[in-house]
């Protein structure tokens, strides 16, 4: 008698076939000869050989891949600092204040956030002259701005989770506390930071509400263009550019779930013996 899938399992696979079905149709038609997109004309790929002679929308894709990886390399550095200070400083003046400061973004609403970075920047300009134009540079302090509390939360649970004996033995040791940090502290929470790194250029890449309020002439993103070309009607080079970023994606998610599980291996392995007899005493004298 075979066993019949239980609700979970059946509530799974509806689960994954709602979000992936559209993506695995979206690619299908990547490769559609016709041009109307609800019509199939065969298989071809005209449209990807196209888009060379898009200049329009492969400048913003590489606007967008550009800002995107800024922002995540800004967002890291600043939410692993904002991250080190809400889980290793546990008190100083404004402590709660900081916290709230740098977790608002992830409850704010996008529309709010960007409304007033507009009016930021505009104040800004009439007062020092700076920013002269909505930009590149705009969009991505708006979403290094966003993103960097994503960034601290991820990092700041691994750093909740690590044990700070490892962190004191090596200051005990002599290691200045920059060093301990870049040393001991980061290769620790590598996982996180990357995951950070990931989220930050997705969130970024995938943004449009924020990019539409701080951009100005000719600094268009992806998603603004693939935004007003949807409202004219869906363009077959539009199923082209994001089949491409899904393969794009899933090369990276794979290469991070790679080291992610070579990380993960590399620490269940046990250490020499003097070596584990060695940081052992260390701690426990630290402890004592």
């Amino acid at each position: 008698m075979s066993k019949r899938p239980n609700f979970s399992t059946v509530m799974l696979w509806l689960g994954l076939i709602f979000i992936y079905l559209p993506m695995i149709i979206l690619v299908i038609y990547s490769f559609n000869a016709s041009r109307l997109v609800t019509v199939w004309g065969g298989w071809s790929v005209h449209w990807y050989v196209g888009l060379l002679d898009n200049t329009q929308l492969m400048n913003s894709v590489k606007r967008s891949l550009q800002i995107a990886f800024f922002t995540a390399t800004a967002a890291v550095a600043l939410g692993t600092l904002a991250a080190f200070v809400m889980t290793r400083i546990k008190r100083f003046r404004g402590r709660t204040l900081f916290s709230g400061l740098v977790t608002a973004p992830l409850v704010m609403p996008e529309v709010i956030t960007g409304l007033s970075l507009l009016l930021l920047f505009v104040a800004m300009a009439q007062l020092v002259g700076w920013p002269a134009e909505r930009g590149m540079v705009t969009i991505w302090i708006a979403h290094v701005t966003f993103c960097t509390a994503y960034v601290a939360v991820v990092v700041s649970g691994r750093l909740g989770e690590l044990d700070q004996s490892v962190e004191e033995a090596a200051m005990d040791l002599g290691a200045r506390p920059w060093k301990t940090f870049l040393l001991i502290t980061v290769p620790m929470i590598a996982p996180s930071i990357a995951a950070g790194w990931l989220l930050s250029f997705t969130l970024s890449l995938d943004d449009l509400v924020l990019a539409s309020f701080v951009s100005g002439p000719g600094s268009t993103t992806l998603p603004m263009e693939v935004f007003s070309a949807v409202r004219l009607g869906v363009k077959p080079e539009i199923n082209a550019v994001a089949s491409l970023i899904l393969l794009a994606v899933s090369i990276f998610t794979l290469i991070g779930w790679f080291i992610a599980r070579s990380a993960e291996k590399r620490r269940a392995t046990p250490p020499d013996d003097e070596e584990t007899i060695t940081w052992q005493a260390v701690i426990d004298s630290r402890r004592n």
